[in-house]
């Protein structure tokens, strides 16, 4: 055998291991493949219920908040309304209550500095009366009772 033919015999042994490497790696290539394909079937055969579950809840969801807009429209209104009596009713009985609440409270008071202090008292009217609760500190400013000597003004003697 000449050099020629030992370089050639070499040359074709690393060409058919070569080969050989590119046909198993051709082999595993077609495996990884044909199960990628399988995963993809199964996933769609699976993700297609799916679809229709997640389109029948969202028809769902879409029905429930049409009628959640229908009852909030409807609460608003009978807020409008209640809104509309109360101030009726504050505007038909407040003024005239106030008046009446005012009036009982002016003839009980009158009652009671009548009974309380007779004639003489009724004589010199409320400036007695406000004289036991107030003060004065300035010509002209009465300062009131709550207000003279509470007992955050009080020393700690």
């Amino acid at each position: 055998m000449s050099g020629a033919e030992v370089a050639g015999l070499i040359v074709a042994v690393f060409w058919a291991i070569l080969v050989s490497f590119l046909a198993v790696a051709l082999v595993r290539l077609a495996q990884t493949l044909k199960r990628t394909s399988e995963l993809v079937a199964g996933i769609t055969e699976q993700a297609v219920p799916l679809l229709g579950d997640a389109s029948d809840a969202l028809r769902t969801a879409h029905s429930q908040l049409d009628r959640v807009d229908t009852i909030t429209a409807e609460v608003a209104e009978v807020t409008a309304n209640a809104s509309a009596l109360s101030s009726t009713v504050a505007s038909a009985f407040g003024g005239p209550l106030v008046k009446v609440a005012a009036f009982s409270y002016g003839v009980r008071r009158a009652v009671g500095l009548r009974t309380s202090g007779g004639a003489g008292a009724a004589a010199n009217g409320a400036a007695g009366t406000d004289r036991s609760r107030a003060r004065t500190v300035k010509a002209g400013k009465v300062l009131p009772a709550a207000r003279r000597g509470g007992r955050r003004n009080r020393s700690k003697d």
